[in-house]
């Protein structure tokens, strides 16, 4: 079964997004393990970013086009999840349901706006919520 994101008109968004994302295919079980769990990294990223920019988790995990500001945390936690957390931008791309090329316009976004000041202390913030969160797991290897 390939990754699919979510249908714009199908399932809710829940239990039914993450399930679509699981269906891996044609991989040995280390390789499955580590796959889970840089997905459950970027789920987990996701409530940690609905939580500090007080929007919903199911906003958030939306497919498809959503409001500027949804739209903003969702890059700032796509860009956690590759600079901090150290996945690659198509595992991130899995992980929140995007491409690989959404993911990178996401790092280059947030890269170019912290050149402000206040955006920049913003996103450092969430690199340390997510650097304390995650401590003590080698995350570049999935353990």
């Amino acid at each position: 079964m390939q990754l699919q994101p979510a249908s714009k008109h199908g399932d809710p968004v829940g239990k039914e997004f993450t399930a679509k994302r699981r269906g891996f295919s044609g991989q040995t079980p280390a390789s499955h393990h580590r796959e889970e769990q840089r997905m459950e990294l970027c789920e987990a990223m996701i409530d940690v970013a609905a939580a500090l920019f007080s929007v919903s988790g199911k906003e958030l995990r939306q497919p498809g086009r959503t409001s500027s500001s949804v739209c903003r945390v969702r890059q700032i936690a796509m860009y956690v999840c590759h600079v901090v957390l150290g996945l690659s931008m198509r595992e991130v791309g899995e992980g929140f349901c995007r491409d690989r090329t959404t993911v990178l316009h996401a790092c280059h976004l947030v890269e170019d706006m912290r050149d402000d000041p206040d955006f920049d202390r913003i996103v450092g913030m969430a690199e340390r919520v997510a650097h304390a969160a995650f401590r003590g797991r080698d995350l570049r290897n999935g353990r």
